[in-house]
């Protein structure tokens, strides 16, 4: 179902939290679900996935995962601190240690001057309380590539994560 680099990146991601005796959430947006359907693809997985949060709009966000009004007022979704709320609100709302958050803009529409079409947010919320961010322009390059390149950094974000103990 999905290519051999993120089948890999999945099982990196999944050996790291065995080891440490992680469990990881997700937070997406953009995404769509992709990072939780990496990660469950590979048998045993549930040993160390907890769940998934497909927050595609503002209201799922701030239900969800509790991402505060005034943030998404102040920075739009799309912003390093909504992607900070959305990993932090994924472990606060879970069973997990560990998690990873994405939202941006996939396109082909949705994008301005200021926040383009390929613009993606990351963050990643460590076993030890810190919280990691990236900021990818990956360009206009098609909806199914943006996602495609957004799941790969996404599983890199949270074995970054799953290291920064």
């Amino acid at each position: 179902m999905f290519c051999e680099d993120v089948v890999v990146l999945a099982k990196t991601v999944l050996a790291k939290a065995g080891e440490r005796g992680v469990m990881v959430a997700t937070a997406e947006s953009c995404t769509g679900g992709l990072v939780a359907a990496a990660l469950t693809e590979i048998a045993g997985s549930s040993s160390v996935v907890d769940r998934g949060f497909v927050t595609y709009s503002n209201a799922a966000k701030m239900q969800m995962l509790g991402v505060p009004a005034q943030t998404l007022a102040d920075h739009g979704a799309v912003s390093e601190p909504t992607a900070h709320a959305m990993a932090s609100g994924a472990v606060a709302h879970s069973d997990a240690s560990a998690s990873v958050a994405i939202t941006g803009i996939a396109g082909p529409g949705g994008g301005s001057d200021e926040k383009p079409v390929g613009l993606v947010h990351f963050a990643a919320a460590c076993p030890d309380g810190r919280v990691l961010h990236i900021e990818r322009q990956f360009g206009d390059l098609g909806r199914e590539q943006v996602r495609e390149a957004a799941l790969k950094q996404a599983l890199e974000l949270l074995a970054q994560a799953l290291d920064a103990q």
